[in-house]
């Protein structure tokens, strides 16, 4: 590490169970994040800041006034831009030493799995289920480590799966069908900080991953109300007719 990178993330490297190895480790991780909305555009920024070395952002999806008052990484001047376009111009000023690359388009199939195929962790920031249970299933054929979150209204939850360490529970073990109409914020509503929220911890579950850092729990939701300002845990299982998880034929994506 340069001067100017001990400098720059000298607070991280204060912490005695991160210290220079932990920065170097990030410095060669690469992190795909799919979906640059509330979610994403909060764990991306992070990521960037404390020293990812290269960051996948994945998106097909355009800057709207409505997504301003969640996604506070953009600005009233890029609405109309690409997401990814957009996040990569801001999280170039915030860090230009690292390096990011774009995917406008929405994932699916071939191009899903070569790019959960590059990265050594997988943030899913998606608000759609199709999306999700593809996600999953990239992640879970190829044993890549997989973050997820959700949050809508004023609730939250955050999952993580060690699939390179572990083989069940699965996503779908917790949610085997789900409508996308369930998902969505649109019809919903969401308070913004929340879905922040969720984006910090996404991130932080990223950097204890990409660091080996910290202990990142497998099969673990945690679910935070926000009105209450509460949150609880769930230990998953696998779910034995799970599609995904419990039989060859399901992983196909």
């Amino acid at each position: 590490m340069n001067e100017s990178e001990l400098d720059r993330y000298s607070r991280q490297l204060l912490l005695p169970n991160f210290d220079i190895q932990g920065q170097l480790n990030l410095s060669q991780a690469k992190v795909l994040v799919i979906g640059l909305g509330g979610l994403g555009n909060i764990a991306a920024t992070y990521l960037a800041t404390s020293g990812v070395g290269h960051l996948i952002l994945a998106d097909g999806d355009q800057l709207e006034s409505s997504n301003l008052p969640r996604q506070v990484l953009y600005d009233e001047s890029q609405i109309g831009l690409n997401k990814v376009d957009a996040a990569a111009k801001q999280i170039a000023l915030k860090n230009p030493a690292i390096k990011v690359e774009v995917i406008a388009q929405k994932l699916s199939s071939d191009s899903l799995l070569k790019a959960v195929e590059q990265a050594d962790v997988v943030l899913d920031c998606t608000d759609n289920f199709t999306a999700r249970q593809a996600i999953n299933r990239a992640c879970l054929l190829l044993k890549k480590p997989l973050v997820s979150a959700a949050a809508i209204r004023w609730e939250g939850q955050l999952v993580s799966f060690l699939y390179d360490q572990q083989s069940t529970p699965c996503y779908e073990c917790l949610y085997p069908s789900l409508s996308d109409q369930q998902l969505s914020c649109n019809e919903s509503g969401i308070i913004a900080p929340v879905v922040g929220l969720l984006g910090v911890y996404q991130a932080l579950e990223a950097l204890k991953l990409a660091s080996g850092c910290g202990k990142v729990k497998h099969g673990v939701l945690r679910l935070f109300d926000g009105f209450e300002g509460s949150w609880r845990e769930m230990r998953l299982t696998q779910d034995p007719e799970c599609s995904a998880c419990a039989h060859e034929t399901g992983m196909m994506v």
